[in-house]
C-alpha cells in the first residue's frame, strides 16, 4: 500500500541547534538547567565537532555530509525525546 504522508528521512546535517532540536520535537526554549537540557547541550557541542570534522575531511558542506558509525547517535538530541520528558525532569526534587 502505499503512504500517503511519508517522513521525510534526515538527510544532511546542521549548524542551526533549532532545526538540530526540532529532530526530537524540542525548541531552544524547552531546555533549562535540568540534568537533560545539560545533557542535551552537551551533546550538541559533541554533534558539532563531530560535523565539522566530516565537513573538513570530505571537504563538503554540513547539508551534504550524513553521520553514520558511532557517530550516527549525535544526529537526534537523545537526552530527552519530547517536551513531557524535559518537563518531568525539570519536576523532579
Amino acid at each position: 500500500m502505499k503512504k500517503i504522508n511519508p517522513i521525510p528521512e534526515i538527510v544532511g546535517e546542521t549548524t542551526d541547534v533549532e532545526s538540530w532540536l526540532m529532530r526530537a520535537g524540542l525548541k531552544f526554549s524547552d531546555l533549562g538547567n535540568d540534568v537533560a537540557s545539560i545533557a542535551i547541550r552537551r551533546q550538541w557541542r559533541e554533534y558539532q565537532a563531530a560535523v565539522h570534522r566530516c565537513c573538513v575531511t570530505l571537504h563538503q558542506p554540513p547539508s551534504d555530509v550524513q553521520l553514520s558509525g558511532d557517530y550516527a547517535s549525535l544526529r537526534i538530541p537523545s537526552a530527552a525525546l519530547t517536551n513531557c520528558e524535559i518537563d518531568r525532569l525539570s519536576n523532579l526534587p
